[in-house]
């Protein structure tokens, strides 16, 4: 073995090292010791998987970036445990002790097998690290490899260098699994808010068909229940147009439950708006009462399931101890959301790291003495994190005077998207709050009004 040359100045030189790897062409040792102090360099293998519903492709990369194997398994549990036995195989076989497995994002096929992957016994043994990578991460990644085609061979091996080079933002966090439970819920959630808001847009396009008048009106929503139940009682608009105005008045006031300061008033709207609606031919008017009647049934099962999860988010969310519902206007739901997508709070170094993840930053555009005085949020980040996170602030926004005096002044600062930018910047600003709410596990005092 020739001599290891090094200087205190914290530059190393390297020569020949009989049992040193090569990487790229240049020796790196597994361990050295300098005057300066004890250097030690990790060599892991590195394990690229691309996953699809029926097989997963795997790519077994030594430390010096060379093929050590590659396989394919089916995606089931038998699939896992041939995976985890030829990973450790190999471990043994180069005498390593760490192992770094990558798979991209993709829905729901990789979860479970992360799941196997962790609870393996036989892994438990070595230092493992799992990443869950952006499938964008990768793509981008493998454009520094031009001429290579596209399969999942190619993917596994692109997967398992990017491992190799390193600058993975953090492994997937899964030590506590209350927080992928809860996360199951609150997701759920937000695919069924998504589908009963295109559905109530759904319901908007049938009402301007039928009552056009109403469906203008800013006044009446177009999806409140005293819509909804105008719209299922009088078949046509001219029914409703020529209903007497008390009847009208007494059924406004029903269905409102109070929510009609005037229910008299309310009434004369809605018959006037009725009166300069466009008219319907007869078959046509039948088939849209048909289509909105299916549109309305969606609507009340859509708002049903909403209610089930959110019974039963709360229940899981019991057993995870946190602040922020101590948050004027962030209820079990909101904090279930927010918290189940973090996880432990404590893997995040700043409160930049977590809105940075939640993608709740701005592309900055600068150059030399210039500085773009517009810039748009990047597309990348936790989408479920940030809706849960920009619903939250509309809702402390009306609840607590510091974030209602905050969202008004960048609501004033321009003209253009006032609403959106405001509290975009809110939720920007809870960000704050809630990390350190959660670091420092105390409860939030409201400033005095």
């Amino acid at each position: 073995m020739r001599d290891i040359a090094s200087a205190c100045s914290g530059m190393i030189l390297i020569g020949e090292v009989a049992d040193a790897p090569v990487i790229m062409g240049i020796s790196k040792p597994a361990g050295l010791k300098s005057p300066c102090g004890e250097v030690k360099i990790m060599n892991p293998l590195f394990v690229g998987i691309d996953v699809s519903s029926r097989n997963n492709v795997a790519y077994l990369m030594k430390p010096d970036g060379s093929k050590y194997s590659s396989f394919s398994v089916q995606n089931n549990l038998g699939g896992a445990k041939l995976l985890s036995e030829r990973i450790v195989s190999a471990l043994g076989s180069m005498q390593l002790s760490d192992v770094v497995i990558g798979l991209e994002a993709t829905s729901i096929y990789g979860d479970s097998l992360v799941y196997a992957l962790r609870e393996d016994g036989r892994l438990g043994q070595f230092q493992r690290k799992i990443h869950v990578l952006n499938p964008k991460q990768v793509r981008k990644f493998k454009e520094a490899y031009p001429d290579l085609p596209k399969n999942d061979w190619v993917d596994a091996f692109v997967i398992a260098d990017h491992l190799r080079f390193g600058r993975i933002a953090r492994e997937v966090y899964m030590d506590d699994y209350r927080y992928k439970a809860l996360q199951t819920l609150t997701r759920a959630r937000f695919e069924v808010i998504q589908n009963l808001t295109r559905e109530k847009q759904r319901f908007a396009n049938y009402l301007f068909l039928k009552c056009s008048g109403m469906a203008q009106d800013k006044d009446i929503a177009n999806s409140s229940s005293t819509t909804i139940a105008l719209m299922e009682r009088f078949e046509t608009v001219d029914d409703l147009a020529n209903s007497d105005l008390e009847e009208l008045t007494a059924f406004v006031t029903e269905t409102g439950r109070g929510r009609f300061a005037d229910p008299a008033a309310t009434a004369k709207a809605v018959r006037a708006a009725a009166k300069g609606s466009y008219r319907l031919p007869k078959t046509v008017n039948d088939t849209v009462n048909q289509a909105m009647s299916v549109s309305i049934a969606s609507m009340r099962a859509l708002k049903e399931q909403v209610k089930v999860l959110d019974k039963a988010i709360e229940q899981q969310f019991e057993i995870i101890p946190n602040t922020l519902t101590s948050i004027p206007g962030i209820g079990k739901v909101y904090s279930a959301g927010i918290i189940a997508e973090i996880g432990d709070i404590h893997r995040f170094d700043s409160q930049a790291s977590v809105a940075k993840f939640a993608g709740l930053v701005w592309h900055k555009n600068q150059s030399g003495e210039f500085e773009a005085e517009h810039s748009r949020m990047i597309k990348s980040g936790n989408r479920y994190l940030r809706y849960y996170l920009l619903e939250a602030a509309n809702s402390v926004r009306r609840c607590d005077s510091e974030f209602r005096r905050y969202y008004d002044l960048k609501f004033k600062e321009v003209n253009k998207y006032q609403h959106k930018r405001a509290l975009a910047l809110t939720a920007r600003k809870l960000v704050r709050l809630v990390f350190r709410l959660l670091k420092d596990n105390r409860l939030y005092i409201p400033p005095e009004s």
